[in-house]
């Protein structure tokens, strides 16, 4: 059964590049009759202001994205990361490292040319520290390329090792990557296809290979176009995005479809937001988007 999600970071409330790929998410599963799960990624406290998980669901709610099932949390998973890593482990993948990123920017680490941030030499891998009381893990990589289809950017490939290298599975500080605990939950909730914004497509291929290392089957991908600012900037908390305001649900709604290239009317922000809802379910096409990697907007 077919089986989609929504995985926002408590960093904030939803603004409008948010509303784009819940929405697209969200009308996708509708679609295909599958579920639709909300799962929330609350691993870095300090990122986290105290109200944004209220704000986040109220606004779910107020613009008719109801979810099935219950909300999930990450931060009451650290056991099941605890045996991905584990489960790594006995596979011989994983490695301590006590590297600071000082230490790999002068060990001269170049960009990786996925943009995912320093290659990490490998310093560690050859030599691993035999104790210490903030050790991070890696997981090894190989030389491999990535490949894989994405359902709106097309064909998609990379390779580890030039990327990124050895990637980090737990940070020195004792926090989860990322990568590690997206793809445990997409593992765990039986995710069938991510519906996801195009800026975590570099991220991609990192899922892939530790879904790969697990065992499990690779779920399908399609990366939605990035909503930007009229100065190219993405929609995001950093670059002082607007808040949706819930009590424009309507308006909101029909401007993320617009976005999404369906053909809206302009009457439609009048209707009741269940019957928008539906409208969208009925006309909503991966088509549409395919190919697009940004839009600018003003939002």
């Amino acid at each position: 059964m077919y089986a989609g999600r929504f995985a926002p970071s408590p960093t904030g409330p939803l603004h409008f590049g948010s509303l784009v790929t819940a929405l697209a998410s969200f009308l996708r599963a509708r679609q295909q009759s599958g579920r639709w799960l909300v799962r929330i990624e609350d691993i870095d406290p300090p990122r986290q202001p105290g109200d944004a998980i209220e704000r986040i669901v109220g606004s779910l709610i107020a613009h008719g994205l109801d979810w099935d099932g219950e909300l999930t949390f990450q931060s009451k998973r650290s056991s099941h990361y605890d045996q991905a890593i584990e489960q790594l482990r006995q596979s011989g993948l994983i490695y301590p490292c006590d590297c600071s990123r000082r230490q790999i920017k002068d060990a001269g680490a170049k960009i990786g040319d996925a943009g995912l941030g320093l290659i990490y030499p490998g310093t560690c891998r050859h030599s691993p520290p035999l104790h210490g009381d903030s050790l991070a893990l890696r997981i090894r990589v190989n030389d491999e390329v990535i490949r894989f289809d994405d359902l709106l950017q097309g064909p998609q490939e990379q390779n580890l090792s030039k990327a990124s290298g050895d990637f980090l599975l737990r940070r020195r500080d004792g926090l989860y990557s990322y990568a590690l605990a997206g793809t445990v939950d997409d593992i765990l909730q039986g995710i069938t296809e991510i519906i996801r914004g195009a800026d975590l497509l570099s991220e991609t291929p990192r899922h892939i290979y530790l879904t790969r290392k697990l065992g499990v089957e690779v779920p399908k991908y399609g990366h939605v176009a990035v909503a930007l600012n009229p100065a190219g900037q993405k929609l995001s908390k950093q670059n002082y995005a607007r808040a949706l305001d819930d009590n424009q649900a309507g308006e909101n709604l029909v401007a993320a479809l617009r976005f999404l290239r369906l053909p809206v009317q302009n009457d439609m922000p009048q209707l009741p937001i269940s019957e928008i809802i539906d409208w969208a379910i009925s006309n909503f096409s991966l088509d549409t988007m395919k190919g697009v990697e940004s839009q600018r907007v003003n939002f």
